[in-house]
């Protein structure tokens, strides 16, 4: 079989497709074949082939193409009932050449219970949500959630090919404790690189009570509405030159309403109301830059690394003529890069500023960045560090930069230092092992520091304590069978700092989608 560059110069045209969809066991391996997976494989409805079709960005009688080819199979693998995918020329003969999609589904029903700690706080839930009904791709959930904050109930509906088109849709109803959540988005995205336009639509109406944290309590609290609607869109002249570059126009409604709690004492600090409406002008320029890596922050899995160079920028003006109750310049900015191999070691580096212009002056203004850092040292071992740091300025009351259990530093209460800025670093080396239990999860172990503190203070918060420290080890469990979480974390963190309230040893169980 020649290699695909050379497929491609000799004008090679696409003959057959095969669509190779395996199911969540492989009963030709004898440590699958027993009764319990050959029944979870008949229970199972596996995914449609025109579904996984419908995904390919090439089609029989279309000029072979390599980049075609790869961008497909990680479309595919970017579906979480898929647990990876491949696309490979099986067939070369007078000049058509015949292509195997092969995919394996996972595991996609989940009826019961979910539990996670962090920060010192449980979060308990009963579901029961399916992420490829009837193995069209579709997810349905329906869900009972007691958080830290509030408890809800909510159903969602998600299709990210309506009507076998790319047109994506989310709608979802939540229930709250405190208040109530609605959503409805319809979008054709950007699907590919070579994608000339995109349209869509979002609506959002949440309701609740925010409270402000100081030393991972609640000092304030105040009840907070926002009506958010968008709609744009976008065009493109596709991938030229290995890069592509992309505009949006669209207009934004974001009403923000904050208020006292009923019945409750008045709070001492209450957010003031915020109306902006604008239209706004974006650009997006992508590098055609990927690269695939194992064992990184996955266990046993195909990852896609995006490469490369990527920017994406949006500025809007408020106005009264509009109908806002200001007048103000409304940016957002997101830029990043990657380099390395999966052999040896990567960098990615990434920034985030957005904000608003008032009166001259910043508003509300977030600077966000990161560096991830990973060295591949043997099949089995990878020393992985990053180092990310947020700076404020002029906040509004209900924006608050905090670090704690639920951001990065596991051996501290969550949100438990805040203030105009934080950084946290984290060194970690990771093992990943061969055990394979049950053939239904893959586990990986970690060793542990982070390193962060805060500066400034805010509205509620206390001055910084200063750096604080903490060392621990983990076990990590990857999903192999399940779309419903990548990795669960099983953590002990040793906090090294802070003040006498903070237990010994902090317990963390939670699902994360990366190592």
């Amino acid at each position: 079989m020649p290699a695909g560059a050379e497929l491609e110069r000799q004008g090679a045209v696409v003959g057959e497709v095969f669509i190779n969809n395996e199911n969540i066991f492989d009963l030709e391996d004898p440590e699958e074949n027993n009764r319990l997976y050959r029944l979870a494989n008949k229970l199972h409805v596996r995914t449609r082939p025109e579904v996984i079709r419908q995904q390919l960005l090439f089609k029989s009688g279309d000029r072979y193409s390599q980049r075609l080819i790869d961008e497909s199979a990680r479309i595919l693998r970017s579906a979480r009932y898929l647990y990876d995918a491949s696309i490979q020329p099986v067939a070369f003969k007078d000049g058509r050449v015949d292509i195997a999609v092969t995919t394996r589904d996972v595991w996609t029903l989940n009826p019961g219970l979910s539990f996670s700690r962090k920060g010192g706080e449980n979060t308990a839930g009963v579901e029961l949500e399916e992420l490829n009904l009837l193995g069209t791709g579709t997810d349905l959930a329906v869900s009972r959630v007691s958080g830290v904050d509030r408890d809800s109930t909510m159903i969602e509906y998600k299709d990210r090919h309506v009507f076998d088109t790319w047109v994506r849709v989310r709608a979802a109803y939540a229930d709250l404790s405190d208040g109530s959540f609605k959503a409805l988005e319809v979008e054709r995205p950007f699907y590919a690189l070579d994608s000339r336009w995109t349209a869509g639509v979002v609506s959002r109406d949440d309701e609740h009570i925010e409270p402000l944290y100081d030393l991972g309590k609640v000092v304030e609290e105040f009840t907070s509405r926002q009506k958010f609607a968008t709609v744009f869109w976008g065009w493109s002249d596709g991938l030229r030159d290995g890069w592509v570059r992309r505009w949006r126009v669209g207009a934004t409604y974001d009403e923000n309403v904050f208020g006292e709690i009923p019945g409750a004492t008045p709070p001492n600090l209450v957010p003031a109301n915020r109306k902006l409406v604008y239209p706004w002008l974006g650009f997006e320029l992508v590098q055609n830059d990927f690269d695939k890596f194992r064992n990184h922050d996955q266990i046993g899995r195909t990852e896609d690394f995006p490469l490369g160079a990527r920017f994406s920028g949006r500025i809007g003006y408020a106005d009264q003529a509009y109908g806002a109750d200001r007048s103000a310049w409304i940016f957002l900015a997101r830029a990043s890069h990657g380099s390395g191999s999966g052999d040896r070691s990567a960098l990615l580096l990434s920034g985030a500023l957005q904000g608003r212009v008032e009166s001259g002056e910043l508003r509300d203004t977030v600077l966000d960045s990161s560096v991830r850092y990973y060295v591949r040292q043997s099949e089995r071992r990878l020393f992985f560090t990053t180092l990310e740091a947020s700076v404020g300025r002029a906040l509004d009351l209900d924006t608050q930069i905090l670090l704690g259990g639920d951001n990065g530093l596991r051996g501290y209460p969550l949100r438990y230092q805040g203030g105009e800025a934080r950084a946290l670093l984290t060194v970690e080396q990771r093992y990943f092992t061969n055990w394979y239990p049950f053939r239904l999860v893959r586990v990986g172990a970690a060793a542990f520091f982070d390193i962060g503190r805060t500066w400034g203070e805010s509205a509620v918060s206390t001055p910084s304590q200063g750096l604080l420290k903490d060392v621990g080890i983990g076990l990590r469990f990857g999903n192999s069978r399940s779309g419903l979480g990548n990795i669960i974390h099983v953590d002990l963190a040793f906090p090294l700092d802070g003040d006498a309230s903070i237990d010994d040893v902090q317990i963390l169980l939670e699902t994360k989608e990366r190592f």
